[in-house]
């Protein structure tokens, strides 16, 4: 692994033919969720399945979040005690009317990172897979709906839906991309009911979404990374 400046953001690098990104084959990127390290997710990349020479990229998310969190790092701040007062009343987080704040800072952050990569590592156009958990599913979700940077796959893991408003009518431009959309049928922390809305929006609107849900909660068990090994071989072979 490498880790080097793409724009805003410390990303790190790893498969390729170096196991550090080196080469010239597609690139994976995937982003880490709330409260997690920048280095949370590196670990995928070997045991993902993806074919020889694609290499993946881990972004480390801007904001610090200090001792209480060991290292952990967000792409926004969240209401902490607002979640916490939520989960103990069990109420449902429909979070797909709001914004959140600071999400359009993420995006930009992102955006400039993503294209510093794809210049930088001389990506082929259309051999980007984008992707994250939680937060970062949020944010990739995001940043494909509002640019036309070309991609060849989404993998959305136990992300929820966002700004219903803007994403819904932006959709259609993606129609016909892959997508793996995850979710834990028991995850406190986002509804599962969300996830089947946000799957059946991006599927009305002409997306290859490939739905995986699973028992269990707020997590990546080894049937979503099957799943996202398929899209990778399929898109990216």
């Amino acid at each position: 692994m490498r880790t080097e400046s793409f724009g805003p953001l410390r990303v790190h690098l790893t498969g390729g033919t170096d196991r550090e990104g080196g080469g010239s084959g597609p690139l994976v990127v995937l982003l880490h969720g709330f409260g997690a390290p920048g280095t949370d997710l590196v670990g995928l990349w070997r045991v993902l399945r993806a074919p020889r020479g694609v290499r993946f990229a881990f972004p480390e998310a801007p904001i610090d979040l200090g001792p209480a969190y060991a290292g952990g790092r967000a792409w926004w701040r969240i209401d902490v005690a607002a979640l916490e007062r939520a989960l103990q009343r069990g109420e449902l987080r429909d979070l797909s009317r709001s914004e959140p704040e600071g999400l359009a800072e993420a995006r930009r952050a992102l955006i400039a990172a993503l294209d510093a990569m794809l210049a930088a590592l001389q990506v082929p156009v259309g051999r980007l897979v984008l992707g994250g958990f939680s937060q970062g599913a949020m944010l990739s979700l995001d940043v494909a709906l509002r640019t036309a940077i070309p991609m060849a796959g989404l993998c959305l893991m136990s992300g929820t839906f966002l700004c219903e408003h803007e994403w819904r009518p932006r959709m259609p431009a993606r129609a016909g991309l892959p997508v793996v959309l995850s979710h834990g049928r028991q995850d406190p922390l986002l509804p599962f009911a969300l996830a089947e809305r946000l799957r059946d929006a991006l599927h009305d609107a002409g997306l290859d979404v490939r739905f995986v849900p699973f028992h269990g909660v707020h997590e990546i068990p080894p049937i979503v990374l099957d799943e996202v090994g398929r899209l990778l071989e399929g898109v990216l072979g």
